[in-house]
């Protein structure tokens, strides 16, 4: 068969999943630039695509229009009209394997999300790192024929902020920290009475933008920024776009094991990460950070760690263990990487 020009990516999820395929994206494009690519995902999520050259967003819509086998057929019927030659399956759950089927005919390569070895990993069977996430994407490109080095990676120029967008730097004359504090799981986050100790050693000596979503996360960060100075935050005033934005002008991320660590990334920001009952080895750190900006949990204290890939599973007594990172380690890692 002819080697294909247009592939069709799907991968739906989280906002972190959907993130750690951009760089990947951004590789592929480059290293191959003949390809035309159309990406499926949630309308949500389509920002983050902007400025990648021949890549289409598609919109699916998985609560509405698309939901359930008759609105994924719908679906598969308006992609095929796209005229796609293979299909790289970035997800590999039901729903994907739902259009799989729809798909007959079409070259259709799942992405090998190690299901076995991480089982091992999070049973104490083996304690070693696994293959990165962003790598078993590349291996679903590699197998349809294109492979990718992401070993020299590019990245978007920072985004000139707008009048509005550069009000939320407090001083333009010092450097700016973004902080993340919050996670899907209370196990992977770190205990907010100690993230507030590490906001008010920092908020002395730079600018500290704060990041959430929810509405309780919204209220919380409003008492945060009243609480410490050079600190604002966004949660609940920003569009995802406008975000991106902001955070293409940071010095450095602060995270936990979340999207907006790899929102950072893929924007060739620095990206310290703070972890709680998950692990840097199960494959899902933030792109293109070295290993030691990844704080663990004490292992001594905590040694079923990791107790699961996605930190929703951990036995009576791991809730807090994130809070077995010293705050002092925290400020001092982000002070040597920012200076």
């Amino acid at each position: 068969m002819p080697k294909p020009k247009h592939i069709l990516v799907i991968r739906f999820s989280a906002m972190g999943d959907v993130a750690m395929t951009v760089p990947v994206l951004r590789a592929l494009t480059e290293q191959h630039p003949e390809l035309q690519i159309t990406v499926v995902s949630k309308g949500f999520f389509e920002p983050m695509f902007s400025g990648l050259q021949n890549v289409n967003f598609y919109k699916a819509d998985l609560k509405g229009e698309h939901k359930g086998i008759f609105g994924l057929y719908k679906l598969s019927k308006s992609l095929k009209a796209l005229q796609f030659d293979v299909v790289a399956d970035l997800h590999n759950v039901l729903r994907t394997k739902i259009l799989k089927f729809f798909f007959a005919g079409k070259i259709l390569v799942q992405i090998d999300k190690g299901r076995p070895e991480k089982k091992a990993l999070t049973t104490g069977k083996k304690f070693e790192p696994l293959k990165t996430t962003h790598q078993r994407y590349a291996d679903v490109f590699g197998k349809l024929g294109f492979p990718i080095d992401l070993s020299v990676p590019k990245f978007p120029e920072k985004v000139n902020l707008t009048s509005n967008l550069s009000t939320f730097i407090s001083n333009s004359e010092k450097q700016t920290i973004g902080i993340a504090p919050f996670a899907a799981h209370e196990s992977k986050m770190y205990p907010l009475v100690q993230m507030e100790a590490v906001i008010d050693q920092l908020s002395k000596d730079y600018n500290i933008i704060l990041f959430g979503g929810g509405r309780k996360e919204v209220e919380y960060l409003k008492t945060v920024e009243a609480t410490f100075e050079n600190t604002q935050s966004v949660a609940g005033k920003l569009s995802l776009e406008e975000e991106l934005a902001l955070i293409s002008n940071l010095d450095v991320m602060l995270s936990m094991d979340s999207g907006n660590g790899h929102l950072a990334a893929m924007l060739g920001v620095k990206v310290i990460t703070i972890w709680g009952v998950t692990h840097p080895y199960a494959g899902f750190t933030p792109f293109n950070q070295p290993e030691d900006y990844a704080l663990v949990a004490d292992r001594t204290q905590y040694p079923k760690i990791p107790t699961s890939v996605y930190g929703n599973k951990y036995p009576e007594g791991y809730e807090n263990a994130a809070g077995s990172v010293v705050v002092e380690d925290i400020v001092k890692k982000i002070q040597s990487v920012v200076n």
